[in-house]
């Protein structure tokens, strides 16, 4: 079976300009294919830049260097640098990702919130909102929250809206940034199960968990980043 996501020489580094131009190197050479049907985990000290890594291959942070391409049924695609209608088609058919942080559009819903992935798609509403019903009802969110902007929400609550909506449809890859975050033991074996699901559907999943419970549950394999002592330089 042929990877779907491939990763070689992966850098990142930032500048701040106060004090003096320090550039900060968060990534090095960075390099490692996904395949469907596991999780790769990243696994290593706080600091390795393990969620900036996710935010690269999610085109929301760009890279420094190397290459990530993606496979879609079209054929390869290099996201490195890619246009933004590149990545904008990508996350709507290929790429999805559950962040730490659920942000929405005010006053919009939380069963039109989860819904959406699946509209977009070309779901019909019914079938939509069934199957969003559905992940409300596992997830354990009261109806009475339904009809309700998810931003008023706890914490725990929002995690499981944003959980829900990325769980909506197929994703050929999903990244994972601590799902498991803010849940209770409940929840958190609910959202395993759903991992687990998407790993027999064929989806190839890149993740963070902190918790070493949810990651030997879930890892098929681990990418250890590793914490280099002189990260930082002033030029």
């Amino acid at each position: 079976m042929d990877a779907i996501l491939k990763v070689s020489g992966l850098a990142k580094t930032f500048v701040l300009r106060q004090p003096r131009d320090t550039v900060i190197e968060v990534l090095r050479d960075i390099s490692f294919a996904v395949f469907p049907g596991e999780c790769l985990v990243l696994s290593g000290p706080s600091g390795t830049g393990k969620s900036t890594l996710l935010r690269i291959l999610y085109g929301n942070y760009l890279a420094s260097g190397g290459s990530i391409r993606l496979r879609q049924e079209t054929g390869w695609i290099e996201l490195a640098g890619a246009d933004p209608r590149c990545v904008l088609a990508a996350r709507r058919h290929t790429l999805g990702y559950v962040s730490q942080f659920l942000r929405v559009i005010p006053r919009v819903t939380a069963l039109d919130v989860i819904m959406e992935p699946a509209l977009l798609r070309g779901y019909a509403k019914e079938v939509a909102q069934a199957k969003a019903e559905a992940l409300l009802v596992r997830l354990d969110i009261p109806e009475k929250l339904w009809s309700l902007a998810p931003g008023t929400f706890s914490g725990g609550e929002q995690q499981r809206i944003n959980i829900a909506r990325s769980f909506m449809v197929f994703w050929p890859v999903l990244l994972l940034d601590e799902p498991t975050a803010s849940l209770d033991g409940k929840n958190r074996q609910i959202v395993l199960e759903l991992i687990e699901e998407a790993k027999a559907a064929g989806s190839a999943i890149v993740g963070i968990f902190h918790d070493a419970h949810a990651r030997d549950a879930v890892a098929s394999r681990l990418l250890y980043m590793k914490d280099e002592k002189e990260r930082a330089h002033v030029t």
